[in-house]
């Protein structure tokens, strides 16, 4: 039985976090901590456990096993760090940190604790991903020569735990980015997961074209970001993640094959469509991928708390999720110097 410790009490903690490790047997809430202490307070009373006074206070608890990282961006690394120090294993939240210098001094604590490392980067579990993942691999649609993807919605001022336009989401000091962070992550992360390959290449622009604060000014961080992608297989596509979508949420992805199509959360009727380029046309209706609005068991806390049982490797680990990362600051360099940057892996 591990014994969890959470790190931030907002919005993905409570839809996530929380009733995930409630639902696995294998897992107890020990306790919480949260720089509002009422709110820490008020968590701990509704779910059980420990309401800690600080971060230091719960990470030295021997009776703490592991930690959930759900805080705002800038502190993930600090965090985590601190935790692996303090020999608990870690799961974060994405993006893993705000620099690359924070992910590999990550990486490194966690080799020098001997604890594990484990991002959240829920879309390489999802149902559809993984049999796209199964299909590219058995070649259905040949080799893929290009693709485009996007994850796009409304903003995350409804999501937040402090909706409305003073989100933390909008403050770059606390995200530090902004859609590129929040869902380019995510999109990145599952192309090269379902692709199998790395991302080598990238040309991107970053921009905030809509959002405003609270003082009805741009906010400072993205609110757009659109990157021409090349992998280490040869394929060129485009990656959008926007938080000006303002109607139906869109987290679709085509890969364009030398034997056919894949269309991947692309069709209201079917999760996967396969077109083959001769032959007829096979659907696969799998779960249907979370939204803002419909939340779902992600399998995050499941993977987690398995991989650390049982000591095997996981596809959420961050040695792996570090090379999404480097594509995203690969294109945040990109934009910044209107230039395509190489990603160095």
């Amino acid at each position: 039985m591990l014994n969890i410790g959470i790190l931030g009490c907002g919005k993905i903690a409570q839809v996530r976090h929380i009733p995930e490790y409630l639902a696995n047997p294998g897992a107890a809430i020990a306790g919480f901590f949260d720089a509002d202490a009422q709110r820490c307070q008020e968590i701990a009373a509704k779910f059980g456990g420990r309401a800690y006074a600080s971060a230091e206070e719960l990470f030295s608890d021997p009776a703490i096993d592991a930690v959930s990282i759900c805080v705002a961006n800038f502190a993930h690394a600090e965090l985590s760090i601190q935790a692996l120090r303090a020999g608990k294993h870690v799961l974060c939240e994405k993006p893993m940190a705000i620099t690359l210098a924070e992910c590999e001094a990550m990486l490194a604590e966690a080799e020098k604790a001997g604890k594990r490392l484990l991002i959240g980067q829920n879309q390489r579990l999802a149902k559809a991903h993984v049999k796209a993942r199964e299909l590219v691999a058995a070649g259905e649609i040949g080799k893929v020569v290009t693709f485009r993807t996007a994850f796009g919605h409304g903003g995350p001022e409804t999501w937040s735990i402090t909706p409305g336009k003073s989100t933390w989401f909008f403050d770059k000091k606390r995200a530090a980015m902004g859609a590129m962070a929040d869902l380019g992550i995510h999109k990145t992360d599952m192309l090269r997961y379902v692709l199998g390959q790395d991302i080598v290449r990238t040309t991107a622009r970053l921009l905030t074209l809509d959002k405003r604060g609270a003082d009805d000014q741009l906010i400072g961080v993205d609110d757009n970001a659109i990157c021409i992608y090349e992998t280490s297989g040869g394929a060129l596509g485009t990656m959008t993640a926007s938080w000006t979508y303002y109607g139906q949420e869109d987290n679709s992805t085509i890969l364009y094959g030398t034997k056919g199509i894949l269309r991947i959360y692309d069709d209201p009727a079917h999760t996967i469509v396969l077109i083959p380029k001769e032959g007829e046309v096979k659907y696969y209706d799998l779960e249907q991928i979370q939204t803002n609005d419909n939340q779902t068991a992600s399998g995050v806390i499941d993977e987690f708390v398995d991989a650390v049982t049982t000591g095997r490797p996981s596809m959420l680990d961050a040695g792996d999720v570090i090379r999404s990362m480097k594509a995203v600051f690969a294109s945040i360099r990109s934009s910044e110097e209107g230039r395509p940057v190489d990603v160095a892996l």
